[in-house]
């Protein structure tokens, strides 16, 4: 499975690009969060996540091309970029 900084290409029938972040605490996580949400809307482009307590767990895949795209690539990165603030 290839992997560059944490990001895999995720198992099954799509292609899509996936991680998990984990924060000390829901605070942490949840302001990480809402950093993404305000760039992702921007960039009309959501990520499909899932939030528990200390863990987000992101897939990003481009729907309207049912392919992975340059804004996958470009919110992950803006991802990644939010946890060296």
């Amino acid at each position: 499975m290839l992997s560059r900084n944490g990001w895999n290409l995720q198992k099954g029938d799509r292609d899509a690009i996936e991680k998990t972040y984990m924060f000390d605490n829901f605070v942490d996580a949840f302001g990480f969060m809402t950093k993404v949400a305000i760039v992702a809307e921007k960039m009309d482009h959501h990520p499909e996540w899932f939030n528990v307590y200390n863990k987000v767990e992101v897939v990003l895949t481009t729907h309207d091309f049912k392919a992975l795209s340059n804004n996958d690539v470009e919110l992950a990165t803006k991802m990644d970029g939010f946890l060296k603030e």
